[in-house]
């Protein structure tokens, strides 16, 4: 942000006197009026680091979201594995992103494909970049990591946790957010692009962090298999409840506050008018509205999860209504700041459903995922992407990307079919990306011998071979073994749960 100066040569013309009393006074007014100034534009660069730091703080809360609500979507047995795979994921993603990810995201000036400047924070900081900037974006390159852990959780051999981690958070993530996000991505709105002279409007990731981390997840499972126990021998789902409520719920809420930053944060600053100086308008306004859309999409998703699975299954699922919430949440976050409120009850209704769909794809598939990650990530960021491209508002789509004439914004807002068209590519080239490389590590791995753990540890549950006891002190982990002691030549769908 540039200051307003004064200058005494000029000043000192409009000053009575001699031409010498003229000068000094204008110096005089000009020193103290330029000190003002700069504390002004020192205080503004305080507001905006302090707001982006205090976004950062509720994004990585989100941290503590996906541990509760992992551990209390496994059994029991599982609880210590997948809060400690939560904790790596942020251990190991802050490494990885610092030395690479980060250079590889936004490191400028680079091509369309991939950042090469600023390895571990070389340069920093700079007019371009503090260090808020890299905390903030390392909460989003570590979420995308915590949502491919749930979709490998209580069947995967520890060490595949920390390998996929590092190689998502330090390589395949920031690639793609490089691509979106980046002032010299081949896809990004900041620039006049090739991408039909639009560009991605994928404000906060339903594409760069949503699809990433649930087509990483929908390749693990894939690659790892269903767990021992979850299809019966005639193909029929087996439900397998995680073991606590309680902390699906704690989860959830920590997650939706986390969401708080994770959307309206994305502006990364919040000190700027539209228009004239002055006005009570300003992003501090679209900061506003961007939690609104937010809050009325999950609310929407939750409510519309609640009666439609009552209507199908016949009653009132806790997990369920959990699971959709957050879905809503998902679909949003691409354009949460580009739509009005009413748009965003749509999106919800439709998440809503689209989870429901591909958890029954799922079932049909025989494809076992613990958290619904794949499903809800990935399903509901794409159709969060196409809705943005159908309900994005030209008002607000100028307001956050400015300076690039005759911008489309929504097909059904009257933007014509560019924007839909960059979407549909958005999502065509994360699964093509996401598909090529993590599904080629989750497969090395599997043929490494690094991927699944055994038969007799799944049964006795990943907490006591692998992490030296159990979570808890419960008589109910050894009727479990005492239950896979039993069984000979035990195959799948036979074995107790």
């Amino acid at each position: 942000m540039a200051s307003t100066v004064c200058s005494a040569a000029n000043l000192s013309t409009f000053l009575g006197g001699s031409a010498t009393n003229a000068t000094a006074a204008a110096e005089y007014i000009c020193n103290n009026f330029n000190a003002v100034s700069n504390k002004f534009v020192d205080t503004s660069f305080a507001v905006d680091t302090t707001y982006l730091l205090f976004s950062s703080y509720l994004v990585f809360s989100m941290q503590l979201g996906f541990a509760m609500l992992c551990a209390g979507s496994v059994r029991a047995k599982n609880t210590m594995n997948i809060m400690l795979t939560n904790v790596l994921d942020a251990a190991a993603g802050g490494l990885f992103y610092y030395l690479f990810g980060f250079a590889f995201s936004f490191g400028s000036p680079s091509n369309g494909f991939i950042g090469r400047h600023d390895f571990g924070l070389k340069n920093f900081p700079s007019e371009s970049f503090d260090y808020s900037y890299f905390l903030y974006q390392w909460c989003f390159a570590i979420a995308a990591a915590g949502i491919t852990s749930g979709s490998i959780a209580e069947r995967t051999q520890f060490v595949a946790y920390l390998i996929y981690s590092s190689v998502l958070t330090g390589f395949v993530y920031p690639v793609v957010s490089h691509w979106f996000w980046s002032a010299d991505g081949w896809a990004s709105p900041a620039a006049q692009t090739l991408l039909f002279g639009s560009g991605v409007v994928d404000f906060a990731g339903s594409g760069v962090v949503h699809m990433v981390g649930g087509i990483a997840g929908l390749w693990g499972a894939l690659v790892v298999g269903p767990r021992i126990g979850k299809f019966d021998h005639s193909g029929k789902s087996v439900t397998m409840r995680g073991h606590s409520g309680t902390l699906v719920v704690l989860g959830t809420f920590l997650l939706w506050c986390g969401w708080y930053g994770f959307n309206p944060g994305s502006f990364v600053n919040i000190l700027k008018n539209y228009g004239k100086s002055g006005s009570y308008y300003g992003q501090w306004s679209a900061i506003g509205r961007t939690a609104v859309t937010t809050t009325l999409a999950g609310c929407t998703a939750a409510l519309t999860t609640l009666f439609g699975k009552r209507l199908l299954v016949g009653h009132w699922n806790l997990t369920d209504v959990c699971n959709g919430l957050l879905g809503g949440f998902a679909a949003i976050t691409g354009g949460c700041s580009v739509v009005d409120p009413w748009a965003a009850v749509i999106c919800g209704f439709f998440a809503a459903w689209v989870l429901i769909g591909f958890n029954k794809l799922a079932d049909r598939f025989q494809y076992d995922d613990p958290l619904e990650a794949a499903q809800l990530h990935a399903g509901c960021g794409a159709w969060g992407i196409i809705f943005t491209a159908l309900f994005a508002k030209k008002e607000y789509v100028n307001e956050v990307y400015p300076g690039v004439p005759g911008r489309s914004y929504g097909v059904l807002m009257g933007g014509g079919g560019r924007l839909l068209a960059a979407h549909l590519v958005q999502i065509m080239v994360i699964v093509l990306w996401v598909s090529v490389t993590m599904g080629t590590l989750f497969w090395m791995l599997r043929k490494l011998g690094l991927l699944r753990i055994s038969l007799e540890d799944e049964m006795a549950g990943m907490d006591l071979t692998s992490h030296g006891g159990y979570a808890y002190d419960d008589n109910d982990y050894d009727k479990t073994l005492e239950m896979g002691k039993k069984v000979e030549n035990p195959s799948p769908g036979t074995l107790p749960v």
